[in-house]
């Protein structure tokens, strides 16, 4: 199988760098966060979105936030404030507290969600046919970058 060009490197780079920018500035966070009033910092709404799939311990959310414990219990205070999250302790463990999403949280969530599945405003200049050689594209790449 033949190499690729040094030029073929450099423009698998640039568009490798602009779908970069393009999913990690879409939406804009300042709309997520204006969305649940939850002023500035993308803290809040990415403990939000952690805590989707379940309680996680005060200690396994700034892990997964990758914050350490003092900012983690900040966000939480912040969450608990605006009905959106709420502690108790651990069955398993009566000396840890688990966080979790309040029915406020859950709708909260949704609400993230149906903003984060939004595609950015040029898609829809796209046909589908482009769209599906995009999607062909993408589907061929991630088949890649799956482990064995």
């Amino acid at each position: 199988m033949a190499q690729p060009s040094k030029a073929g490197d450099d423009q698998a780079a640039r568009v490798w760098t602009a779908m970069r920018d393009l999913a990690s500035h879409y939406p804009p966070p300042q709309r997520l966060r204006d969305a649940l009033n939850l002023g500035r910092g993308s803290g809040r709404v990415r403990a939000l979105l952690q805590l989707i799939n379940g309680p996680l311990s005060l200690t396994g959310l700034a892990e997964a936030l990758g914050v350490d414990a003092p900012y983690a219990t900040l966000i939480v205070d912040t969450l608990e404030e605006r009905g959106l999250a709420g502690r108790h302790p651990d069955p398993a463990d009566r000396r840890r507290k688990l966080v979790e999403l309040t029915p406020a949280g859950h709708e909260a969530t949704e609400g993230l969600l149906r903003i984060l599945h939004e595609p950015p405003p040029g898609f829809a200049d796209l046909s589908p046919e482009e769209l599906d050689v995009l999607e062909g594209l993408l589907n061929r790449i991630t088949a890649h970058t799956q482990p064995g």
